[in-house]
């Protein structure tokens, strides 16, 4: 028996169901290839497992800095156990709402690894499905580095920490990009000794160099320890040799230095999303590639904001300071401290900067709370090239974090 079907889809990740539920939605026949679980990384081993994590994290933090609000609360602890048992039924909840989502839409799920066997035929189980369009988006893999490698056991992958169950005493992060950023900020407020090695100059490397130097400062206030413009030359027998000559020895290293796309032949007349296209590793960024090439709804790949998470939370989008021209820019920088609503939450630290030229937003980078729902706000401004003193004219609510853009806009 042929089946036949307008679109097969191989991975069931961000770009994949998208893909799915938008074409089933045009009345599109859809057949959606999966071996492992539907969600993909971000759902199921990347950024709803660890925010979940970090929610507890964060609350523990909470109740240890509760008196100063007026709170007591006694023989306060915490049972990691619980938090990853937490963490599983946050991720089993949404994966079936997703998976029932799928099949309410019609889109035919395929529990097997598949592969491409030309640009409109995918082999599945000893099966071969004929597809008008094919979508291929199988995600990516933690990366490890020429003298570093998972064993899973002492030097851990980014799915490895998602299933500890307890915590170690204390633990070397090597990178300090989104992932090692976030995690340092989880064991830290568990009360994990943290030490984190970072090759470049500074920490968040990829971020503006005040967001960077903020999160350095941060770090330092919590006791993380940092080695930066350092580097792992080996690790024997549970032993961290650094090249600037300090040796380390954590109960356990995780190696976050970033994912790398899963490897697949590459063929002519086949749409490739997500991270395996090789582009911006990020669920937003494919779901949005998705909804371009479902519906033709096109966006700025210039403009995809970016998050890490915490407290309090990093975000940015568009310019960078250190890469622009001296004296081609204009700046405001206003201090999160400077907001009523900031001393109210007991979260002060951090910034709102915004960069500018010729009257128009070129770029923000913002340190607080709430900050990965303030960058939404200036990106939506600068895509539709909306000027400051419109801006201006806008009312924000008081008090918010979203009146310190309102200030950071007469800083220009």
């Amino acid at each position: 028996m042929v089946k036949q079907y307008d679109l097969g889809i191989i991975g069931g990740g961000p770009a994949g169901y998208t893909a799915a539920l938008h074409a089933a939605a045009k009345g599109l026949s859809v057949v959606m290839f999966e071996k492992n679980k539907v969600g993909g990384v971000c759902l199921n081993s990347g950024c709803i497992p660890t925010k979940a994590i970090l929610h507890s994290a964060e609350v523990y933090n909470e109740i240890k800095c509760a008196e100063s609000l007026g709170i007591f609360v006694e023989n306060s602890h915490v049972d990691f156990a619980k938090v990853i048992e937490r963490k599983d039924r946050v991720v089993e909840k949404l994966r079936k709402a997703l998976e029932l989502s799928l099949k309410n839409s019609g889109v035919v799920i395929v529990n097997a690894a598949a592969e491409l066997v030309g640009n409109n035929k995918i082999s599945a189980d000893k099966e071969i499905y004929y597809c008008d369009k094919v979508i291929v988006c199988t995600g990516s893999t933690p990366k490890e580095l020429p003298n570093i490698r998972f064993d899973h056991e002492f030097v851990l992958s980014s799915d490895d920490v998602l299933n500890l169950k307890s915590l170690p005493k204390d633990i070397v992060i090597i990178g300090s990009g989104a992932i090692g950023t976030e995690w340092a900020r989880i064991f830290a407020s568990f009360g994990v000794e943290v030490s984190i090695v970072e090759f470049a100059q500074h920490l968040l490397p990829v971020a503006d160099f005040d967001v960077s130097k903020r999160v350095e400062r941060i770090f330092k206030t919590r006791k993380i320890k940092t080695y930066l413009c350092d580097c792992v030359e080996k690790i024997e027998n549970k032993r961290v040799f650094l090249k600037s000559g300090a040796i380390l020895e954590p109960e356990c290293v995780l190696l976050a230095v970033g994912r790398k796309p899963n490897e697949v032949q590459k063929i002519d007349g086949v749409t490739y999303l997500g991270d395996v296209c090789g582009k911006i590793q990020l669920a937003h960024f494919a779901i949005k590639q998705a909804v371009k090439v479902i519906d033709g709804v096109d966006f700025d790949e210039n403009l995809v904001p970016s998050v890490v998470y915490g407290n309090p939370e990093i975000a940015w989008i568009g310019a960078r300071e250190q890469d622009l021209e001296e004296g081609s820019y204009e700046k405001s920088n206003l201090l999160i401290s400077a907001l009523g609503k900031s001393h109210c939450d007991d979260s002060t630290d951090g910034f709102i900067k915004i960069l500018s030229r010729d009257g128009q937003i070129i770029g923000a980078h913002i340190v607080s709370k709430e900050a990965a729902s303030l960058i939404q706000q200036i990106t939506i401004a600068i895509q539709n090239k909306v000027s400051i003193d419109k801006l201006k004219e806008v009312c924000f609510a008081h008090p918010t974090y979203s009146e310190g853009i309102f200030e950071s806009l007469f800083r220009l």
